[in-house]
C-alpha cells in the first residue's frame, strides 16, 4: 500500500510540474503540498487499514473544499 502513496506522489509531482509550466502558481504549489505529503506517508510503513482511513480522509476533506468552491466561489458564466 505504501508504494500506492508514492505513485500517487509521483502523479501529483507531474501535474505540479505541468501547472506550473501553465503558469498557474498557485495550484502548482497545492500540488507540491500534496506531493510532499503523499510521498511522507509512503516512508512511514503504516498498516494498510491506516493507509485506507487516511486515503479516505484525504478524499472527505477533497470533496467537501471541492463542492464549497464549486458552489460558493465559481462566478457562472465565465469563460464562455
Amino acid at each position: 500500500m505504501d508504494r500506492m502513496f508514492r505513485v500517487l506522489s509521483f502523479w501529483t509531482g507531474i501535474f505540479a510540474v505541468m501547472f506550473y509550466l501553465g503558469h498557474m502558481h498557485t495550484t502548482s504549489l497545492l500540488f507540491l503540498g500534496q506531493t510532499g505529503f503523499f510521498l511522507l506517508l509512503s516512508y512511514l510503513k503504516l498498516t494498510e487499514r491506516m493507509y485506507i482511513y487516511i486515503f479516505g480522509a484525504y478524499l472527505t476533506v477533497f470533496f467537501a473544499g471541492f463542492t464549497y468552491w464549486t458552489t460558493f466561489m465559481m462566478v457562472p458564466g465565465v469563460g464562455e
